[in-house]
């Protein structure tokens, strides 16, 4: 079993830069898995935020790309999101997860489709001044 646990703020103004840890019980170096970030709005679906792979490669939603960037260190087994110039769309439960699959990757399945092995409780961000 894997334990995932998100920290950081809680209420993050607009415009500012949105920026959660997520602390793992699992090496995030360990091939081939995948370190996630995903959100679910009021009244809608989750939503895939962008990965960082066992090699440290990141990939993004394209709708998101432009203002998220996600880091780790490997030494703590955390990585973190930042999600910048932050509007009150962007309030959300935010998730970090292991997943998705390495076969879902190299098969170029549509992000839609993700899949997720694990999750964490999920934390509560809210965009307002």
């Amino acid at each position: 079993q894997v334990q995932l646990q998100e920290s950081g703020p809680g209420l993050v103004k607009p415009s500012q830069t949105l920026s959660l840890t997520c602390t793992t019980s699992s090496s995030i170096t360990t091939k081939y898995y995948y370190w996630s970030w995903i959100r679910q709005a009021p009244g809608k679906g989750l939503e895939w935020i962008g990965y960082i792979s066992y090699s440290g490669n990141a990939s993004y939603r394209p709708s998101l790309k432009s203002r998220t960037s996600i880091s780790r260190d490997t030494a703590k087994n955390q990585f973190t999101l930042q999600l910048a110039a932050v509007t009150p769309e962007d309030t959300a439960v935010y998730y970090c997860a292991r997943g998705p699959y390495h076969e879902q990757i190299v098969r170029g399945n549509p992000i839609e489709d993700y899949e997720f092995e694990w999750r964490g409780q999920g934390i509560q961000v809210t965009v307002s001044s």
